[in-house]
């Protein structure tokens, strides 16, 4: 993940990741590195290109906001990756990591209970807090005690039910540098991103990208062996005062085909639940 170099290794992600043309320069002959050369990144973000150099090899980690920013313009960021590439040049405030475990409110466990419709909590990490039935009916690693991005990668089921998984897991991890920020103190942070990267090639090939993207709502389609395709929201809602939980909430157009299956998803756990007498709604603590 993020070493010490951080700001660097962020910068030369980028820098590799532009198309010479889409940067207004004339490319002529063979270029034999991807993306722009350090001195075309100096030359269009108005700085020297030795103080560039600088900045990619760690040895100058103080610059100005002004000097990002032009960056910024010249790798074509948006809002979210730009405000990622100022945090790490950010002061660390020394704040305590965050507790092995954590605990979901009893008024949102509640909500989960009573919305009537796919919900379950998740933590920066992405680990599963709480879910009620119908999460897990949609997808059985939509459990407490499950990590999403961990399921995402290495679960063959949660793969199968998305068609679209390529495009998937590439915003999940772009999300999920986005949550977790700066914080690379975290030891499960780091545990969580050295399995992935052992055990997944295209896991490696998107974190070493370095995205960003804004924790918001997107649109998705899944598979369901039940009852079939699904096109779907999934909201994430932040919870105040939670240490960055967020409530996930999927959910469908009214009157849509997959509002009907979605509705049938949800008398099929019902009907479970009830031969089963567990509870509609599950969280961390059992």
């Amino acid at each position: 993940m993020s070493g010490p170099n951080a700001l660097g290794e962020y910068l030369r992600a980028r820098r590799e990741l532009v198309d010479p043309a889409d940067a207004g320069l004339r490319v002529t002959g063979v270029r034999r590195t991807p993306g722009l050369r350090r001195e075309e990144v100096a030359t269009l973000a108005g700085i020297s290109a030795d103080y560039y150099l600088r900045l990619e090899q760690g040895r100058d980690r103080n610059p100005s906001r002004q000097v990002l920013e032009s960056l910024a313009r010249v790798f074509g960021l948006d809002a979210a990756a730009t405000q990622y590439l100022l945090s790490l040049t950010a002061p660390r405030t020394g704040s305590p990591r965050r507790p092995r475990r954590e605990t979901v409110p009893t008024g949102i466990r509640q909500l989960l209970d009573a919305v009537g419709l796919p919900a379950f909590v998740e933590s920066p990490m992405f680990d599963v807090l709480a879910a009620n039935a119908l999460a897990t009916a949609l997808s059985p690693s939509i459990r407490p005690g499950e990590n999403r991005l961990w399921s995402m990668f290495l679960d063959e089921g949660e793969r199968d039910l998305h068609p679209d998984w390529e495009q998937a897991i590439g915003g999940m991890v772009a999300s999920f540098r986005t949550s977790i920020g700066t914080d690379v103190d975290d030891p499960r942070i780091a545990q969580l991103i050295g399995e992935l990267s052992l055990a997944s090639e295209p896991f490696r090939r998107l974190w070493a990208r370095h995205d960003v993207r804004a924790l918001a709502g997107a649109s998705t389609r899944m598979c369901h062996p039940e009852v079939g395709m699904l096109e779907l929201r999934r909201e994430k809602l932040p919870l105040g005062d939670s240490g960055g939980q967020l409530l996930v909430i999927y959910h469908a157009e009214p009157g849509s085909d997959s509002a009907r299956s979605l509705a049938l998803l949800g008398s099929l756990a019902a009907t479970d639940r009830a031969a089963d007498g567990t509870g509609a709604v599950r969280d961390a603590r059992g």
